[in-house]
């Protein structure tokens, strides 16, 4: 059975391109929470299912960057399940021509190996800067 700081390895190793599917990583009814979600996007995933189909869906904005490096922190809690992880990467924005920094911040529980809930506290000026939509950012907050 895999420990928490090894589920965040496979994270690492997933955003890398490199290791599994991230749905596979999650107990059937796992949820990932997305607190300061961007426009367009879910405020929460619940299920194997639903969190298959909406990383499939972005599978193109991958092609948006190229990656030099992920990088992955665990800090571990007084609760033996949570662990928090800083996930950072960086490298070149195909969008923008330019390097980029990205870096977010996951609480994540982990039960028997498996995911049971996962906070993502993505920045969405620092993806919208990486991705080149800054503009579309903008406008969709100012509707």
């Amino acid at each position: 059975m895999r420990t928490p700081r090894e589920v965040i390895e496979e994270v690492r190793r997933m955003i890398a391109g490199d290791g599994p599917e991230f749905s596979t990583l999650f107990a059937p009814d796992g949820v990932v929470r997305y607190p300061f979600a961007p426009p367009g996007t879910p405020a929460e995933l619940r299920g194997h299912d639903a969190i298959r189909e909406f990383y499939r869906a972005g599978e193109t904005s991958k092609g948006l960057v190229e990656m030099a490096e992920v990088t992955a922190v665990v800090h571990e809690t007084d609760d033996p399940e949570v662990v928090v992880a800083e996930i950072g990467h960086h490298g070149r924005s195909h969008a923008t021509g330019a390097p980029y920094t990205f870096r977010a911040l996951a609480v994540v529980r982990v039960r028997d190996g498996r995911i049971v809930s996962y906070d993502d506290y993505i920045d969405p000026i620092a993806l919208a800067r990486m991705l080149g939509r800054t503009r579309e950012l903008a406008e969709t907050l100012n509707r």
